[in-house]
């Protein structure tokens, strides 16, 4: 896979076909072949506060890059967990009710509960499978936990996902099944922990990682992974590239993008970051499988 370099922002909501556009937070829109998928939808705007759980609220500091009228028709969204910053009040008024949301059992409840029909829970390892236009995605639900072991019990569950993008196609009445194409993992709003070991064992190999940062802390206990963790994210996932998001957009994250630079220059992976602004597309120019 051959990974050009990020476009600039794109005013029309246009995007390659297969790419990836960071919106802010955690949202991203991933277009490959035929399919179409959003992730954790976050279209408040700055200045608006949203609750983070414990009688508290944060205040976002950013607008999205891309507003929700603007999305294209979407085949699904991939949800790490039920928290405002990644499911937020346009979402849960906006969405197609039928539209399938991989997520955690416990998210998809809650999904339910607000009448959305198509909500498709995932434990750990287990996946979901879409297609579209040729294009084919397995959806793998990944180890992640969403703070330190003591407090674990006061966050919701959280799940990273591993996506593989396949094409196909059909020749003489035949189906043709390329082999896997894009191989992308997100890790979701974990920290490093034990669990994320296993990842690399199953799927040593992954094209891109889109790493949640910000280092978020509530009442005092770093609940996302900070610089440091970040880089460590890195050593034991080992992708071919590393996309960080979820960094600067909200008062509660406390570990800025810069840190993040500054960790990865001093630990000598500069050749395996990229690094996108909100509105920038990631290009992605895959060879057709043989």
């Amino acid at each position: 896979m051959t990974i050009h370099d990020a476009a600039p922002p794109e005013a029309d909501g246009a995007a390659a076909t297969h790419s990836i556009r960071f919106i802010g937070t955690a949202t991203v829109l991933i277009r490959y072949g035929g399919l179409t998928v959003l992730t954790d939808p976050n279209f408040i705007h700055a200045g608006e506060e949203i609750p983070i759980g414990f009688g508290l609220t944060t205040t976002r500091l950013t607008d999205p890059a891309m507003e929700f009228d603007d999305l294209p028709p979407l085949d699904a969204v991939i949800l790490s967990h039920y928290h405002a910053d990644h499911f937020d009040r346009i979402a849960e008024e906006r969405l197609d009710r039928s539209l399938p949301i991989v997520t955690t059992p416990q998210a998809a409840t809650r999904l339910e509960e607000l009448a959305f029909t198509n909500a498709q829970p995932l434990e750990t390892w287990s996946s979901a499978t879409f297609s579209n236009s040729g294009t084919d995605l397995r959806v793998t639900s990944m180890p992640g936990r969403h703070a330190p072991s003591p407090v674990t019990v006061a966050m919701p569950d959280v799940m990273g996902s591993f996506l593989e993008f396949s094409s196909r196609a059909t020749v003489d009445g035949a189906t043709h099944v390329g082999g896997r194409e894009l191989r992308l993992y997100i890790t979701g709003d974990t920290i490093v922990y034990e669990g994320l070991r296993e990842i690399p064992q199953r799927h040593p190999e992954i094209d891109i990682a889109l790493i949640h940062l910000g280092g978020t802390r509530v009442m005092g206990v770093t609940v996302t992974m900070d610089a440091e963790q970040g880089v460590e994210l890195l050593r034991t996932v080992r992708p071919t590239t590393g996309v960080p998001i979820h960094y600067d957009d909200y008062e509660a994250f406390k570990s800025p993008l810069e840190e993040f630079v500054s960790a990865v220059r001093g630990a000598g992976l500069e050749d395996q970051v990229r690094y996108l602004a909100r509105g920038e597309t990631l290009d992605l120019t895959t060879p057709v499988a043989a």
